[in-house]
């Protein structure tokens, strides 16, 4: 049985500002798939929900050459997968989009609602780490932006202040040439979290960039890793070195979807795989 609140859809955002500080027990509907399960399951006391899907600010979809992709908080996953110029211009954030969950969840669930739940097995947040996508926060005293790297702060935790809002993400403009691909590891086949996921990109310069989820409190960026790398060149040689080298970077746990040792073996194989996928080979 759902816990009894009060349901609020604003005109703008300036209205769901005034809303969204009345209460700290005020939580954000947009696409509603995370929040609709803490509801049924009584996980989360709420007194108010507040529906932000009609805001203009968070129905954007726009990519301006120069400046990148903005998402809104409103667009749902499955635009990512329908989009052509996503697939070509970051196919990796295709990719994770593709795998996550199922068609009619995609439907529903949206790209930012998707990062602010914070899950460590997230699979959109990898993708979203390798293209340097900042965090686009409104609140009542202004407007900041975050890098997404800099976002997550725990399991289940971000930065975002009481009475702050993500109105919508911006993924800067890939350089012609580059390369991208998203994979994973899971229990099962379409609905179900990654017991994995590695994202890996390619740019003209030679240098790599990588994201992983699942094996930390929070998603990661592997700058560490992506420097070491791209000193030694990526190369066949590389990728195999590489894919002994990562189990110094991530922290892996056991619980229900894996064992710690399983995850280990997995972005082993996983970030191998990316990386001679890269260079136009078979992992």
């Amino acid at each position: 049985m759902l816990s009894r609140f009060d349901y609020f859809k604003p005109h703008n955002l300036n209205e769901a500002m005034q809303y969204l500080v009345k209460d700290e027990k005020t939580f954000v509907l947009a696409g509603g798939t995370d929040l609709m399960i803490l509801l049924r399951r009584n996980l989360i006391d709420a007194r108010h929900i507040l529906d932000i899907k009609s805001l203009p600010e968070t129905q954007v979809f726009e990519f301006v050459e120069g400046a990148g992709l903005t998402i809104g908080a409103s667009v749902v996953v499955n635009k990512i997968v329908d989009s052509e110029l996503v697939k070509a211009k970051y196919p990796a954030f295709n990719e994770a989009a593709a795998a996550l969950a199922s068609f009619q969840l995609r439907n529903r669930a949206t790209v930012v609602g998707n990062i602010c739940n914070a899950s460590p097995g997230a699979d959109l947040p990898p993708a979203l780490l390798v293209f340097d996508t900042v965090v686009n926060i409104v609140g009542l005293n202004g407007s900041r932006q975050v890098k997404l790297h800099e976002f997550f702060t725990g399991v289940k935790r971000t930065v975002l202040q009481p009475g702050e809002l993500v109105v919508s993400i911006t993924i800067p403009e890939p350089e012609p040439g580059e390369k991208s691909t998203y994979l994973r590891q899971a229990r099962l086949r379409g609905h179900d979290l990654a017991t994995v996921g590695v994202a890996s990109r390619l740019k003209p310069d030679g240098k790599v960039a990588l994201g992983i989820c699942a094996v930390a409190p929070t998603p990661l960026r592997l700058f560490a890793l992506e420097d070491q790398i791209s000193q030694r060149g990526l190369s066949e040689e590389t990728a195999v070195w590489a894919a002994q080298e990562i189990k110094n970077h991530i922290r892996p746990i056991t619980d229900v979807r894996s064992s710690a040792a399983y995850r280990l073996h997995m972005a082993s194989v996983l970030l191998k795989r990316g990386l001679l996928k890269l260079l136009g080979k078979e992992g």
